[in-house]
């Protein structure tokens, strides 16, 4: 019982979080930093993620609850920040010499990236929030018995998950060496213009969802007897 949990919550988080692709924007935000530093970097944001997963999942809704924040307002604060993050990234990489960017490097403290923004919205946003508090929600559904079970499935799913981050942010470093420069320089603007494209989406995703919210409470207004 508890492998198939493991399987349906592991299917779930990895989609979204997505490691490898996160990897290559973790990339585009630590240009100039040693190996070194992309490693402590790397295990740093994979705990602050598995740490993330498991709050949203056992006080997430509640801590939504108690600040009066909706999903849906939560997906679209979330799809900004992302958006915003995208749009600074694609700009920067299109508008800077090298030997700006260089520059700008050498004085950067990598270490102040750790939590924000490469944890989080970047690596674990919006969407793995909604995830866990949707998973934390349907605790109700198992009994006692049944509980530990799926307790454990889930903490082993975030687990392996926080390792894929690990790995795929410690050695990011690799896919310059495969791809060369301009390859390298080609998959961060993609990349890039994708992250923008993921903010939008998630935008668009709790925009829709209040939108219909607004509707439904128009069209009860609408049939409710005078």
């Amino acid at each position: 019982m508890w492998a198939e949990t493991f399987l349906l919550v592991f299917a779930a988080i990895f989609p979204v979080v997505n490691p490898p692709g996160a990897g290559l924007i973790f990339l585009s935000m630590t240009q100039g930093a040693s190996s070194q530093t992309r490693r402590w970097l790397a295990r740093r944001v994979a705990v602050n993620a598995f740490v993330i997963m498991n709050l949203s999942l056992t006080v997430g809704a509640l801590v939504l609850k108690l600040y009066g924040i909706s999903i849906p307002v939560l997906r679209v604060a979330g799809g900004l920040i992302v958006a915003v993050a995208g749009w600074k990234l694609l700009n920067e990489q299109s508008s800077k010499t090298a030997d700006e960017t260089t520059s700008n490097e050498r004085t950067t403290d990598f270490t102040t990236l750790a939590f924000y923004p490469l944890t989080m919205p970047l690596t674990t946003g919006p969407g793995t929030i909604a995830v866990m508090i949707s998973l934390g929600l349907s605790r109700s559904a198992y009994s006692d018995g049944r509980m530990l079970p799926f307790l454990v499935a889930i903490l082993l799913a975030t687990m392996v998950i926080a390792l894929m981050i690990y790995v795929c942010f410690a050695y990011a470093d690799r896919v310059p060496r495969a791809l060369g420069s301009v390859g390298t320089d080609i998959l961060l603007r993609l990349t890039a213009f994708i992250l923008f494209c993921l903010g939008v989406q998630i935008i668009w995703t709790g925009a829709s969802e209040l939108l219909g919210t607004v509707t439904l409470q128009r069209a009860t207004l609408a049939i409710a007897p005078a």
